[in-house]
């Protein structure tokens, strides 16, 4: 080690513990104006998580006095750029419900939403935060209709409403992959069932999803697979109902990929229409 670094490291040493020494010297301080001000002074040099310390204590303590409402502002911002997103979603509501008419309500309104949203997980496991996260963003429109923040809030809740979108489509690509697995489908066929009643509601929800084709696709497949997978005294109807499904799915896309797919299940449908027998080639 140089001599040059060594000396660094000495000084670094000794002005992170003069740092620390002087913030338990503000901490412990009786004076609460200066405490505040020393708090707002690291809030404004970045020191979100020293910040966080201050307002947190000094919330209660400034309780009806003119500093409170910016305190607890304050609180949840050092707790947002912190990363501390669970505490300042819970804190920015709180600023809202105790000041709705405040000087920061549209700006702590829209940081619920903004916290929340960071804490959404991906497609594959529970969304509950998703969806409290949409419910934020949907009541800050409502709420703040003409705001700056609108347009952002818009987009996030378009775009959280896709995640849940490729939550419902990834569940019913499970369903169609799991096919006959387990003997579901001896009386029925339970999982291409499932494919298709998971695939039609979230095309029910979301009518203007990016998937729209993805799901049409699994509907269509699952539909012929389940005619091929029923019992007897059902395949009449239900292949019945796949060749109208493909029908409908050229109708809509005709330039589809699975536009031959669509074609070869018309064709084995017809098939069985005709002679009876199912087609598995």
């Amino acid at each position: 080690m140089s001599k040059y670094n060594f000396f660094a490291i000495i000084s670094a040493v000794i002005l992170l513990c003069g740092c620390a020494k002087e913030f338990n010297a503000v901490y412990k301080s009786d004076d609460y104006v200066y405490r505040y001000e020393y708090a707002k002074q690291l809030y404004a040099e970045g020191k979100f998580s020293k910040a966080s310390i201050f307002f947190g204590d000094m919330v209660t303590l400034f309780k009806g006095t003119d500093n409170a409402e910016e305190c607890l502002f304050l609180y949840g911002m050092s707790c947002y750029n912190s990363g501390d997103y669970e505490s300042a979603s819970e804190i920015f509501k709180k600023y809202y419900s105790s000041y709705s008419k405040g000087k920061y309500a549209e700006i702590a309104n829209y940081f619920v939403g903004q916290s929340l949203y960071q804490t959404i997980p991906e497609p594959r496991l529970d969304q509950t935060p998703t969806v409290q996260a949409m419910k934020a963003y949907q009541d800050f429109i409502d709420l703040f209709p003409y705001s700056q923040y609108k347009n952002d809030a818009q987009t996030k809740l378009y775009q959280l409403q896709d995640k849940l979108v490729e939550k419902e489509f990834l569940n019913a690509k499970l369903y169609y992959n799991l096919g006959t697995y387990f003997g579901n489908c001896t009386s029925g066929g339970n999982n291409y069932e499932a494919c298709i009643v998971t695939s039609q509601n979230a095309l029910k929800e979301y009518p203007y999803t990016t998937l729209r084709e993805e799901f049409a696709t699994l509907i269509m497949k699952s539909k012929y697979a389940l005619a091929v997978h029923s019992v007897k005294a059902k395949q009449a109807d239900r292949f019945q109902d796949a060749e109208d499904e493909c029908y409908g799915f050229l109708n809509e896309y005709p330039d589809s990929k699975e536009r031959a797919t669509a074609e070869k299940y018309i064709t084995k449908c017809k098939r069985y229409t005709a002679t009876g027998e199912v087609d598995n080639n």
